[in-house]
């Protein structure tokens, strides 16, 4: 609180003209720099040394450099003018609010810097996850509102759940103001205990506690080298392969994968669950000649005998590949409707086949997989004939 009451002397000393050094003592406020609760009252005085020769029925009052209505002030003797603020409103930052008192040429006499907020309430949404089992970083969330719109210190707290010491956090991030890493001295096979603690001169509260395995939250790296490339001439079907996180390499864990793809031109993806421990994937039922993009993420499983599932990576970075053009859109024609009831019969049957294995080869599954190629290529070589066939006919 010390830095912050003087960075606000410092503000009103060095960007209002005519300010008058304190070290001499010509005015005083009182109170002091109060923390005060939203909503309640304040009653200000400012005192002016008798040698000064101003009266006190001269000096008017700022509050952020918005000069307050006479109406609030009251003489209560030549040297000394009070003004009453009701209803006080939050602090519009941390810093303070500047309650100002001046002469009757504007110089500043004396400040005083409000602080008005409330208690903070008890921290919510405290989650926590290990990255490849190297550390722990806690989350969670201010109680109530949220922020108090004054100066708030939360604690992460930890300690073993039977034996352990008490500690705190030390590696607090900026970049999430409410999560903190702990890095060193961690424990496997232990449940910890972790809490958080916010307090601030209006009062403090403490979160749940929660009780964690580091083994049962852990998250991995995304899968690195994620390819993404054609199979053959299929031109529904995009194949993707990668290599599980490296830095879990040596651990004994079942991975659980996910992919998501979406169009080029899109921003809508769509998820595969159907993955399993398997390090690569059919995608199927695609558009022809159209631009993919895919990313595959990670739950580790059952690391070193863990019953619980691990919690998802980060998505890998996007990689895009596209589908081959169809014959069908390349030779712009269609099927001939004058090619007979054979023809239309043997179409429906195939189509019936088609369907049943599709059915069972769609998504990542490897059953049929090896047939439903066989048969993609049989169908597309079919379709190729018969266009030569119609556009010999046209010639």
């Amino acid at each position: 609180m010390k830095t912050v009451l003087d960075i606000c002397l410092v503000f009103l000393m060095l960007n209002t003209p005519g300010v008058l050094s304190l070290s001499t003592h010509v005015a005083l406020i009182y109170p002091q720099d109060p923390v005060l609760r939203m909503g309640s009252n304040l009653t200000a005085s400012c005192w002016v040394h008798p040698d000064l020769g101003v009266h006190a029925s001269s000096l008017f009052w700022t509050l952020n450099g918005q000069q307050l209505p006479s109406s609030l002030y009251r003489v209560l003797s030549p040297t000394n003018l009070s003004v009453t603020l009701a209803g006080l409103n939050a602090s519009r930052q941390t810093s303070g609010d500047n309650l100002v008192c001046h002469n009757h040429k504007g110089h500043i006499l004396a400040g005083s810097c409000l602080y008005v907020g409330m208690p903070p309430e008890k921290p919510v949404n405290l989650t926590c996850w290990s990255r490849n089992t190297k550390d722990l970083t806690c989350s969670w969330a201010p109680g109530g509102r949220g922020e108090t719109n004054i100066s708030t210190q939360y604690r992460l707290k930890y300690k073993l759940r039977w034996y352990g010491k008490e500690k705190e956090c030390e590696d607090y991030t900026h970049t999430q103001p409410y999560s903190c890493s702990i890095t060193r001295d961690l424990h496997l096979f232990t449940p910890y205990e972790i809490w958080v603690e916010a307090s601030n001169q209006l009062g403090q509260a403490t979160s749940d506690v929660i009780t964690l395995d580091i083994l049962d939250v852990v998250t991995t790296d995304p899968p690195s080298g994620v390819t993404v490339s054609r199979v053959g001439l299929l031109e529904d079907q995009l194949s993707v392969r990668w290599e599980a996180p490296p830095a879990l390499k040596d651990f004994l864990f079942q991975a659980k994968y996910q992919i998501r793809y979406r169009l080029e031109d899109s921003q809508d993806w769509k998820v595969m669950d159907d993955v399993g421990n398997q390090t690569s994937c059919r995608l199927a039922g695609l558009r022809p000649g159209t631009v993919y993009f895919v990313q595959v993420r990670c739950n580790p499983v059952g690391i070193y005998g863990s019953r619980k599932a691990g919690i998802w990576s980060e998505w890998s970075h996007p990689t895009a590949a596209s589908t081959p053009h169809s014959e069908r859109l390349m030779s712009g024609s269609c099927d001939s409707k004058s090619s007979g009831d054979s023809n239309s019969t043997l179409r429906r049957e195939l189509k019936q086949f088609f369907g049943w294995v599709r059915k069972h080869a769609y998504g990542c599954s490897s059953m049929s997989m090896k047939l439903y190629d066989q048969w993609r290529v049989l169908m597309q070589k079919s379709h190729k004939a018969r266009n030569q066939v119609l556009q010999g006919d046209k010639s």
